[in-house]
């Protein structure tokens, strides 16, 4: 099929991309609670075509095409978990030629693009195998337990992974790993005045806090390592000494040496304060993968026919970066995998969120070209 025929069919078609991301983005979809977001996706595939699509047991829609018997498998995804712990309906409102909502683009407008996709590719069989799917729990928590799920069920038959998350001026090409720890600290407590001097878990917790934050990140060059304290809690009034207090801490590198690095000064840290008497202990909430051996050529031809499908649309090269996504996973495991969005927008993360519009038909023309590349269409 000619390249004009593809983008004209995205404009044909742009209208109900955007009727469908409207309604996905009002369907409440915290991590490891996209069961509303996945029922609905399933039954518009079906509608469309696609009897073949089922949910697995990690809440991810996977339709296959062509895959039976397969062990040359490109697979293309999008995420339907937000960060927003909402169960309610998330609110939506277009304005000055914006969509605005919480999660609308990361990643609901890639979704939605990749459903147009799997319309276009059930209409127009592919030549070659393409598993399409809507994934479960990227975010936060939800420690990439879709991707996990997925990279479980088709070991060994899996050729590539594309992730469409976040936006189209730059691909992912170095998966950034991470761990993420709770820290809970106790101690006597008491009466503010009657047992003043007693051990106090907020300021336990408060020494620990400022050691972890006084020491410097490991550096390599060209490799970024990062920690924070992203959440405290803890005490009971103005008036109590805190008998618990609770944090959370996570460290990030793009290097698993480096990572390695960060967990050690983690455990020294806590081991240091335990010897100076203060009661603590901590649990693992989410561990991601750095990169692991990646077929260089395998891994650049991706990178290039990504980056190709992007250019043939917009005029421009995209960039490279690294990011912690559902690319980890497939990265961890040798497989060439990569990253990047198919919308314009901003305000990620946050209530405010929103894409433009009319970034939206630039975003399914670079999804289309590039699932029909791979469909051998």
């Amino acid at each position: 099929m000619r390249r004009q025929e593809l983008l004209a069919w995205c404009d044909a078609h742009f209208n109900e991309q955007f009727a469908l991301l409207r309604t996905l983005a009002a369907i409440p979809a915290p991590s490891h609670h996209e069961e509303r977001r996945a029922a609905f996706i399933l039954d518009w595939l079906r509608a469309n075509g696609g009897t073949a699509a089922y949910i697995d047991p990690a809440c991810n829609v996977v339709l296959p095409l062509g895959c039976e018997g397969r062990r040359d498998i490109r697979v293309y995804m999008a995420h339907t978990d937000v960060v927003f712990p909402d169960m309610d309906p998330l609110p939506v409102h277009e304005e000055d030629g914006r969509l605005y909502a919480p999660g609308v683009g990361d990643d609901t407008a890639n979704v939605s693009a990749l459903l147009l996709c799997a319309k276009f590719l059930l209409a127009h069989p592919p030549a070659e195998p393409i598993l399409l799917v809507c994934n479960s729990c990227e975010e936060g928590l939800g420690n990439l337990k879709g991707v996990k799920q997925l990279m479980k069920d088709f070991q060994g038959r899996i050729r590539e992974v594309v992730s469409f998350d976040g936006q189209y001026t730059s691909l992912v090409d170095r998966a950034v790993g991470s761990e993420r720890w709770s820290v809970e600290v106790t101690a006597q407590g008491g009466h503010s005045y009657g047992a003043f001097g007693a051990a106090n878990a907020i300021a336990q917790l408060a020494e620990l806090i400022g050691a972890l934050y006084r020491q410097s990140v490991p550096q390599a060059e060209g490799r970024k390592t990062t920690y924070n304290v992203g959440t405290i809690s803890g005490g009971t009034s103005v008036n109590t000494i805190a008998q618990s207090a609770e944090m959370t801490y996570e460290y990030r590198s793009d290097d698993a040496a480096l990572l390695a690095v960060m967990r050690r000064r983690f455990e020294e840290a806590v081991e240091a304060a335990r010897a100076a008497g203060v009661q603590v202990e901590t649990t693992l909430l989410g561990e991601r993968p750095c990169g692991g051996k990646v077929p260089a050529e395998a891994e650049e031809t991706l990178l290039e026919r990504c980056a190709a499908a992007i250019t043939a649309v917009t005029g421009q090269r995209p960039g490279r970066r690294s990011s912690s996504t559902d690319a980890n996973i497939p990265l961890s495991l040798g497989i060439p995998a990569t990253t990047f969005g198919l919308y314009i927008g901003a305000k990620s993360h946050t209530r405010e969120e929103y894409i433009e519009i009319d970034s939206l038909r630039t975003g399914l023309k670079i999804g289309l070209l590039l699932c029909a590349g791979g469909a051998g269409l």
